[in-house]
Order: structure tokens, then sequence, then C-alpha cells
């Protein structure tokens, strides 16, 4: 193994998270936490936040505050109290708030033990910086020239700020926004054209209010002004105010409802009836995209009103089409829909309202809502119709010679027409322009240069098709057809979804070799060039002037590519390449190029290695990494097998191991066979097998030259044994077992994953004084270990600190690795449950009897929130120490360092005293800690009768 030694070890993840919020204009905040830290060498504290960099806001240590990797934007904004570390109150003080002080803050202690530094996160504090949300009541009546909506917030500390005025109750929402450029109104709501305004030094002064003029009644909502902003480059958001807005009738309601009961009743309530079959209901239309056009369909029997007006509305509330007084009108109409739609002549007599909309797009997919008001603007009917434009879609192989775009039309189009096919790239660029009787090349984006083709005379056969030449998956895009007349209106669009599909090849990793295909029917010309690369542009092979270039080749695939001679006349310009492994699992390019360097076809392959898995479980005497080849090995053969960081496991050369070329984590661990080259096995059998060896191996075979023969991959898995025991066991077995005789000088070692010693055998003893105080008086093996090859340790009194990998090492007398085994503990937590009203509950930990009198025992709750429930120091209980909640509300038992029960009776258990608990016991040279999770059930149960002292507690010890 590589024993690093690690010498920052982290004792405990702890996350005890609390919020804080509080409001930008108070003058600080305290972040809680509360920690004693006596007992402890050189204790330190640090605030950090970990989306920073550096994520240092405050650290103190016992000389004072050390402030040298501190975030600059805490600077002289942070303090601690000085006595924090002797009293234990750890609470950082921050000062001259600010917005972007929002985020998550951790709190961790550390100290030194045995010469290593430890460190607990003790607690994390997610604060919330807030501008206060205002919410505020404007009435006005329906006559008054405007109302103010006030809004105020000063934008000084964002970049790039603007203010969005919104109600979310329509869509879309925006009422008005403002930008430091001034007004952006393309998303507001059409209710509110040209009747909204703002200061024009609104974003400097702090001064958001909105101005709104020509007020109605359906004015009255709630609005909402945000502020929106960068700051260090993230984006905020902040709603600053709500504003109530109640705009009244010059009228009192009841009686303008009585007067339009009285005219319009009768007719109005038979609408309605007749009607009601069309109210909300959704009718469905689905047409492909590029037709001359689709109907929205409304229509009623009824005879509507002369004076009545129709309104067909998008779904973002856009109006499409409006008729009023016995014409359309489009100077109401949304630019977008400018000339695109149609209704009938006199539709009020037939009751046709339907819409046709002309050439529809994909963009046209919408909900279509078609209203009918009568003079007072009372909806007559309504009726929804969702479209759905298909976009046609076309499939072809990545090496295609050619595809076509589809784009046909029955309509008669001017000779003037200009058509122009665009993809969706980023900008838009232009693939083909046709215009004035003429292809226009100059127009052309770069990428799709002599790669494109229209048929003759388009406009006149209506066939505007294109025809796009060796398509390549960076072809794979929506491509929209779009014809112009002369004013640059759209006469028609259609849109097209190209799939270029990639052919793949699958192999096994060590294969002798995989053909990358690429082949065409056209002739190609004898100084063409052939350039196979991988995705990221490393040339793999060029062929040339009849020729392969190998000096152009990179190093990586030198000597692994091969190509056919002649390939102009098949046309066949697939590339063989040579023992594949799973770094080859990959895209390949294959690009045939004129003499000047244009594109002629283009083909992609995606090739995908399979690597050789085999699995085996940790503490096996050996496992076999398989390697063969039916190829003959020259005598003089180099074979390398590696890990994946390139640690070499075994070298083989000249007909035997070079154990001075094997990394010292294998040595002695690794075996191949004689005489290799004849049967062309080349397994490796790896003895005693850890998980530290699950990853991939790789098995290369090099020539005299260097070159690379052959090289094949196999990915290990090495399962770990998986104990799993309660919470208060008395104890559990780690298992280890072996079948091998072991030499009776063998030493035996188990460790943890931070590499503490639990237990170490040797010379038919245990040998304490190389144990871990942690793991001291809890540890036991068998004697005479060797003769069974039961290496099996007992764990005494396991609790979820002991939740972790654990690992069995025996050595012979020179120290050399005989075998290994990895065991994985899973402590459950161990939980109590209780009812409200019961005399007391018991927080169970029994350890080790014999404790040291100087050790410190502290039990806390961390969840929901962090507070010490009970300390005991210097022999003593510490009440002072004690949070407010548990006062007079703790026991512990007599002796409990010496008798090594260091359960807490909880006495008149609340239901707020549900939570997560935990028990520390330590001084300078131990630690040991155990959880337990307390529910207390709030449906309280009449105990006043019992008489029984005894705390709840399950029946296990400890």
């Amino acid at each position: 193994m590589k024993m690093f030694v690690v010498f920052v070890i982290l004792v405990h993840v702890s996350q005890h998270a609390s919020a804080v919020e509080v409001d930008k204009r108070d003058p600080f905040v305290l972040l809680p936490c509360d920690f004693v830290t006596d007992g402890l060498d050189e204790p330190s504290v640090v605030w950090s936040r970990y989306d920073l960099n550096p994520s240092t806001v405050h650290q103190r240590q016992q000389e004072g505050d050390e402030l040298k990797d501190q975030n600059q934007l805490y600077s002289s904004r942070t303090s601690m109290k000085t006595d924090a570390l002797k009293t234990g109150d750890l609470s950082l003080n921050l000062t001259k708030l600010h917005l972007s002080d929002s985020g998550s803050y951790t709190c961790t202690v550390r100290w030194f033990r045995m010469g290593r530094q430890r460190e607990l996160r003790v607690t994390d504090i997610q604060l919330q910086v807030k501008v206060s949300q205002h919410a505020s009541a404007v009435e006005v009546y329906d006559w008054d020239p405007f109302v103010l909506l006030p809004c105020n917030f000063l934008t000084d500390e964002l970049d790039k700020p603007s203010v969005v005025w919104s109600r979310y109750d329509l869509n879309p929402s925006t009422v008005h926004q403002r930008q430091q450029e001034g007004d952006e109104l393309k998303d507001q709501n059409q209710l509110y054209s040209s009747r909204t305004s703002m200061k024009t030094d609104a974003l400097e002064t702090g001064d958001l209010s909105l101005n709104l003029t020509k007020l109605h009644l359906s004015d009255s909502g709630s609005y909402t002004c945000t502020v929106r902003g960068f700051s260090r480059g993230l984006k905020k958001e902040l709603r600053v105010m709500d504003v109530q807005l109640q705009v009244k009738e010059r009228f009192p309601s009841w009686a303008k409802a009585l007067l339009v009961l009285l005219v319009l009743g009768l007719l109005v309530g038979a609408l309605l009836v007749h009607f009601r079959q069309y109210f909300m209901s959704v009718y469905q239309v689905e047409v492909d995209s590029g037709a001359e056009s689709v109907q929205l369909p409304c229509k009623t029997t009824v005879h509507l009103p002369k004076d009545a007006k129709v309104e067909w509305r998008d779904g973002d509330n856009r109006k499409v089409h409006v008729y009023q007084n016995g014409s359309d009108q489009p100077e109401e109409q949304y630019s977008n829909y400018s000339g695109q739609t149609k209704m009938k002549r006199n539709l009020l007599k037939p009751g046709d309202l339907s819409l046709t909309l002309k050439f529809p797009r994909e963009r046209d997919s919408n909900t279509y809502t078609c209203t009918i008001y009568n003079r007072e603007r009372r909806s007559l009917m309504k009726k929804q119709v969702e479209l759905k434009v298909k976009v046609y879609q076309v499939e072809v192989d990545s090496g295609a010679e050619s595809v076509q775009l589809p784009c046909k039309t029955t309509v008669h189009l001017p000779k003037d027409a200009k058509v122009e096919w665009r993809d969706r790239y980023i900008i838009n660029r232009k693939v083909h322009v046709y215009e004035n009787g003429s292809d226009q090349p100059e127009q052309q984006d770069q990428v799709y240069k002599d790669r494109t083709e229209v048929k003759k005379d388009p406009l006149k056969t209506g066939d505007l098709s294109l025809t796009l030449i060796n398509p390549t998956y960076r072809d794979t895009d929506i491509y929209t057809c779009t014809v112009y007349n002369r004013k640059e209106h759209i006469l028609m669009e259609k849109h097209v979804e190209l799939q270029v599909k990639v052919h793949q090849v699958e192999v096994d990793s060590g294969a002798e070799s995989v053909q990358l295909p690429c082949k065409t029917t056209v002739h190609l010309p004898e100084d063409a060039k052939v350039v196979w690369r991988d995705r990221d542009y490393w040339k793999l092979h060029v062929y040339q002037n009849g020729s392969d270039q190998p000096e152009e080749q990179d190093s990586d695939y030198r000597g692994r590519t091969e190509m056919k001679r002649n390939l102009q006349e098949p046309g066949d310009l697939s590339l063989t390449l040579k023992y594949p492994t799973d770094w080859d699992s990959k895209t390949f390019i294959c690009t045939v190029y004129n003499r000047e360097g244009d594109i002629l076809m283009e083909k992609q392959v995606e090739l995908k290695v399979k690597v050789h898995q085999v699995e085996v479980d940790s503490g096996a005497e050996s496992v076999q990494l398989p390697c063969k080849t039916t190829v003959h090995l020259p005598e003089d053969a180099k074979v390398v097998w590696r890990d994946r960081d390139y640690w070499k496991l075994h070298v083989y050369q000249n007909g035997s191991d070079q154990p001075e070329e094997q990394d010292s984590d294998y040595r002695g661990r690794t075996e191949m066979k004689r005489n290799l080259q004849e049967p062309g096995d080349l397994s490796l059998t790896l003895k005693y097998p850890t998980d530290w060896d699950s990853k991939t191996f790789i098995c290369t075979v090099y020539n005299r030259e260097g070159d690379i023969l052959m090289e094949k991959q196999v990915e290990l898995k090495v399962k770990v044994h998986q104990v799993e025991v309660d919470s208060g066991a008395e104890s559990v077995q780690l298992p280890c077992k072996t079948t091998v005789h072991l030499p009776e000088d063998a030493k035996v070692v188990w460790r943890d994953r931070d590499y503490w010693k639990l237990h170490v055998y040797q010379n038919g003893s245990d040998q304490p004084e190389e144990q871990d105080s942690d793991y001291r008086g809890r540890t036991e093996m068998k004697r005479n270990l060797q003769e069974p090859g039961d290496l099996s340790l007992t764990l005494k009194y396991p609790t979820d600190w002991d939740s972790k990998t654990f690992i069995c090492t025996v050595y012979n007398r020179e120290g050399d690795i005989l075998m290994e085994k990895q065991v994985e503990l899973k402590v459950k937590v161990y939980q109590v449950e209780v009812e409200e009203g019961a005399e007391s509950v018991q927080l169970p930990f029994r350890t080790t009897p014999d404790l040291p009198e100087d050790a410190t025992v502290r039990w806390v709750c961390y969840e929901p929130s962090y507070r010490t429930v009970h300390l005991y120091k210097d022999r003593s209980d510490q009440p002072d120490k004690q949070h407010q909640d548990y006062k007079d509300r703790t026991e512990m038992k007599k002796d409990l360092l010496k008798t090594g029960d260091l359960s807490l009776t909880l006495k008149h258990p609340k239901e707020t005293d549900t939570g997560k608990y935990r028990c520390i016991v330590y001084n300078k040279d131990m630690w040991r800690e155990k959880r337990v999770k307390l529910k207390v059930k709030g449906n309280i149960r009449n105990r006043s009768s019992s008489t029984d002292p005894t705390p709840l507690m399950a029946d296990q010890s400890v």
C-alpha cells in the first residue's frame, strides 16, 4: 500500500445546521457556536464559507486572531470574544452587512493530539441577509389621471442592476422593466402598453417607483417590485416590495351592475347558456411546419350583436387578430403576426370566427384564445385552440454523400422573392441564400461553402429543398427555410430537424485490432489527402500522395494504424487500429481534403472498447488478471503490468522477472508464468488483493525498440466484507481468516482507515504499547492464531464512531506483507423513544472501565440546534456550562469514569427534546464518542400514578 502519513485527520463531521435571518440595515449579526475547548492541546477555531476562495472568514487561536488567510470581503468586519476559547462561546460577530454575506458559514474547532492535528465541524449556520419585503396598499379611482406605486432601493452594491415591476396573476407577468440603458419593454404585458413609466435616473437614485396612467378597473391587483443584478459574478434577485393596488369605480358597483342587468340581462343570459359548451374548452390542431396555412376553429350558431368585438390572443396574451365594426383592426395586432392572419368577411352572420394562420412556424406552437366582447367589454364567449406545429425530421448516417432537407410549396412565389436557409447554431448562420434568380455564395457561412445546393428555378417550381453534401455529426441541428418578399416580409417558413447518426463499433480490450469503417462510392482525386483524427484532434493516421505520412501521426498512435493502398479506386478509407484499449473509447473522424484544403467528405465513427472485469473478495489468497494473445511474440519482448496511476506491478523481460523495476506496493505480491511467449499467456497473479487494488490494470507488450505490440486492460473490483451491528452491542467480531500457514514470527496489525492501530500481535502475544489509546482495552484476539489461521478481532462496546473500514495486515520478519484484508463496520445509531410526560429517559453509553481521571465527558444535542446538555469535568458536574433548557433535568451515575458507564438520565422529557445527541469522552491522549437519537412523542400519557422511579431505556447494554 502507499501508506502516506496523513497529518490532518477529520475526527467527525457533525453538521449542526441552523438558520439566521437579518435585515441588511441591521448594525450586526451574531452567528452562534458553542464548544468547550479546555483539555485540548493548542485549540483554535475557524469560521469558513466554502463557496469562497479563500474560504476563511475568521480564525482565532489562543494567542489571538489569526487573519492572514482571511477573505478580504470580511476585512475589518468580523470579531470574536477575547476569551472565546476559554469560555467555549465561539460565536462570530459580523458587521456592515451586505446582501452578498448570505451563505453557509461553518464553525470548526481544531487541536492537536499525539502530534497530529484533529478537527471537529461543530456547526453550520445558514445566513440570509434580506431587504425587508414591505407591503403597502394604494387606492385610486378610475377617473384619476395616474397612480404612483412606491419602491425604494439603492442598487450601488450590484453590477448591471435592473428593476422589474410584475403582476404574477397575468401572463406575461411583466408590467415594466428598466435597465441601466433605459426601459426594456419587449416582454411587457400588452395591457400596460404606453401606460407605464419610471424616472430616468431611477437606478442611480434608488427611487424605483412606477407611474401608471389611464387607469382601468382591471389594473387592481398585487404589484411586485424586484431588483436584479450580479454580485461577485453570481446572479442575485431581491423582491423589494409588494403593492396592493385597488382601482375603484366612479359609481357604486351595485348600481352599475343593476343598470347592466336591466339593459342586457336577457341577451347576456341567453348567450351564456348557449355558449356554455365553449367555456375553457381546448381544441387541438396539429400541422406540419411549412404548410401554407392552418385554421384555428371557432364557431357559433348564435346571432352576435353588430358591435361585438372579436379578439384572438396567443398564450403570451399578445393580440394575434382583432375584428370590430365589420373590419379587421391591424393597428391592434402584435407585429409578429402582421400579414399572417385572416378572418372571413361579415363573419357575425354565419357565426364563423375561425382564424386562418398562414405559413405556420415552429414558434407558432401555442394556445390561442378567441374571445367575443360586447360594447361594455364583457365577454360573451371564449374558446381556446391549442396549435402544435410539427418539425419535419430527417435522419442520415455520418459519411453519407448528401442529404436533402425538404421544403416545398404550391403557392405562387414572386420572382423577386428571397430564399434563405439558416441553422440554429448560436447566431443562426446562413446555410444557403437564393436571390435574384441565382445562389449568393458570398452571403453563405464559411462552414457550408461548396456543401449546399438547391434545384434550378426553385421559385417557379416551388421546390425550395436544400441538398447538404457530406453531412457530419456537427450538422445535427434544426434548419429553417424562409421566403421573403421585396419588403423583407416573411411569405413562408419551414423547419427541418436533421439528425446525423454516428456509426458505432464495439470491441474487447486486448483484441488484436479493430476496423473503423469509412467508405464512399465517389471517385476521389489522386492528390486527395485522408486524415483520421480523434475527438481531441490528435492525428491517428494521414494518407497522401499514395502513401502514409507517419511524421504527421501523433506518437500515441504510431505503429498502431494501417490503411489499404490505392484507396481511391475502391473508395475504402477504413482504418485498422491495433490493440485497442479503453483509452481509445472515443469518436474518430475521417476527413478527405482536396488539393486546396476543402473538405470533400467527412465521417465519424464512435469506438467503444470494453474492459474485462474481474471481481474478488478482499482477503482472498490471490486473483488472476487475464491477458492472452494468439500472436507470436518476439523472445526479447518486454511485458509491463501497470495500474491506472502508472505504478509498475510486474515487469518481465529477457526470460525473467525484473523485481527492481517493480513498485514497492506490489513487491512479493505478483507472479507470471515462464516461457510466456509460446502459449501467449501474459496473465498476472496478484496475491492478497484489497480494496486498494480496486482499479484498472494495463498489460503492455513492447518490442526491442519500445514500440507497443499489444495492450489490454483489466478492471479489478475487490469486494470489502461488511459487518453491521447495533450501537449498544457488547462486542462485534471483525473477521479475517486464512488457510495459509503463517510463520511463527509473523506480525499481525489491525488498523483503522486513518492508520490508528487497533491491535498488534507479535511473538505469540499482544503488544498493547503499540495500540492507539482510543482502542485500548477494547480489542481481543485468539492465542496461537497461526495454527487455525483465524486472525479475527473482537471489538468491544462499538459505537457509531467506529463505523469505518478496518484493515488486517500480516507481515513477515522482513516487514513484507504476507496478506491483507479489509472489513467495513457499520454501527447503527442507537434510537430511544419515549412519551412526553414520562418521569425520565436514559441515553445509554457504556465503554471500557477505568477511564483517565482527567477525562472530560460532554453530552450535547447537535440537531436541530447545538446545545450543551451535560458537562462532567475535573471529576464533577459543571452545571454552569449547561444550556438553560436542561437545567436541573440531567444526571449521570457516580464513579462514571471508573465503571465506564457514561449514560445520561434526562428527566421530564419534552417533545422539544427530540433530536440527535452525542456523548464525547476525551483527554489529551484519548477520544471516544457515541450518538443517540431521541424521539419524544407528543401524545402525553398520564403517568401521575406511577411510582416506579426507574428511567426508561432499552434492554441493552452499550
